[in-house]
């Protein structure tokens, strides 16, 4: 099954500011291959309104927030690594709010 992935502003921002090369070509690999139904290291996280987590193990631990509406897939943001972890979760939940809405 593939994928139409959407990926919000907040999410772009955090792309274009990560600083390490590898980690950046992770990522977009990882979506590159959730866009083909292979999601790799994820899981849905409790209480948080159907954002999943893909992990990354690169430099720091990366994670990719997102949610799923049908077929498409939407990237929230990136949480970077552990320290940051729970306010990204809570930004997440809020920016998938959000887009729930508008729907």
């Amino acid at each position: 099954m593939k994928y139409e992935i959407k990926q919000t502003d907040e999410f772009k921002q955090w792309l274009k500011q990560l600083n390490n090369p590898l980690a950046k070509i992770n990522v977009l690999k990882r979506i590159e291959r959730a866009a083909k139904g292979n999601f790799g290291d994820h899981k849905l996280l409790p209480n948080s309104g159907g954002i999943s987590e893909m992990r990354i193990d690169t430099g720091k631990g990366y994670r990719i927030y997102y949610a799923q509406q049908g077929n498409v897939i939407y990237v929230l943001l990136n949480g970077g690594d552990k320290s940051t972890q729970r306010t990204d979760i809570e930004k997440a939940k809020s920016i998938w709010t959000d887009l729930k809405n508008l729907t």
